[in-house]
């Protein structure tokens, strides 16, 4: 509603500006997060850590990742989730180009930040026991928001904020 209240030339300049992103905008050749150019800016930057690689879905993660600014490594992005119902399975994504990196790079670690869901548990399960043999694979813990209740939570989460607890700094 709002855009058709708007000014044919504000509607415009807003569908030039969507069609030169779709166009100029690519993936990155080493870490497939979205990127207008060849490689990353993240990828290129000397000051990321390049022993650590954290693992995401898509680059909408590597996004929300980048605000916490608490990684300093670098990402490989896979391009979704392992979901045969949908006729999505590890072909479609890149993990063959994340083993070979992995081993090209001497990975010293991997972190696997993808979403809890039945599609991404598969996809954490089967690209950790790819990756195993090669380096040390982590997953990011999961758990309760803040401000979130115990009793708002299902049994899933809290299982899994049980398992990702640690101990107190004094």
């Amino acid at each position: 509603m709002h855009i058709i209240k708007r000014p044919d030339a504000e509607v415009r300049a807003l569908a030039n500006a969507l069609l030169d992103a779709k166009q100029q905008v690519g993936q990155c050749s080493q870490c497939f997060h979205l990127s207008a150019e060849p490689i990353c800016n993240i990828c290129r930057s000397q000051s990321r850590d390049s022993s650590t690689l954290c693992v995401v879905a898509e680059s909408r993660d590597v996004i929300a990742l980048e605000k916490t600014r608490e990684y300093k490594g670098k990402y490989h992005v896979l391009g979704g989730l392992i979901s045969p119902m949908d006729g999505i399975g590890p072909e479609q994504l890149n993990v063959g180009q994340l083993v070979h990196r992995v081993n090209k790079e001497g990975t010293s670690e991997v972190i696997l930040a993808i979403s809890p869901s039945i599609e991404g548990d598969t996809t954490t399960l089967y690209v950790g026991q790819l990756l195993k043999p090669f380096t040390k694979v982590t997953r990011i813990a999961f758990g309760l928001p803040m401000g979130g209740d115990l009793e708002y939570a299902d049994e899933v989460t809290l299982a899994r904020a049980l398992e990702g607890r640690r101990e107190l700094d004094a």
